[in-house]
């Protein structure tokens, strides 16, 4: 299951997502990983959260981006959540891209018991209609 937290820059989205997934933490019984552009959030963040800085990993497209998410899954087999901050940023995605990545990562959710929770610096009415029903916040 995909999740969206969306709203421009500078609206709070990162606040709600650190606080979303620090309170999931206490009811979560496999583990959570928390991907962001830099290592920022850390102490924000609870100790028992994976926090990847995805920057350290020299992405540059979409394809590598879901096949980072994968090694990641395939690597974890306890994983329940992942938190994605700055995802266009992370995910070195365009405007058009957005919608084929959060079926990707539907599909990926799927099969493996994953949540996603993904902020999306856009506002709720420049999103695709079919992904209007996973939006969990919207600033």
């Amino acid at each position: 299951m995909v999740q969206l937290i969306v709203g421009k820059k500078g609206k709070g989205k990162t606040k709600q997502l650190l606080d979303k997934v620090n309170s999931e933490v206490q009811s979560v019984s496999g583990n959570i990983v928390y991907l962001d552009k830099s290592t920022k959030h850390m102490y924000e963040l609870n100790n028992k959260i994976r926090l990847i800085d995805v920057s350290s990993y020299l992405i540059t497209s979409p394809e590598e981006f879901l096949g980072f998410v994968c090694g990641i899954v395939s690597q974890d087999h306890d994983l329940q959540q992942m938190y994605f901050d700055s995802f266009l940023k992370i995910a070195c995605a365009e405007e058009a891209e957005i919608e084929p990545i959060i079926k990707k990562l539907d599909a990926i959710g799927e099969k493996f018991g994953i949540d996603f929770v993904l902020s999306v610096s856009r506002d709720e009415a420049e999103l695709p209609a079919s992904l209007k029903e996973k939006i969990i916040v919207s600033l």
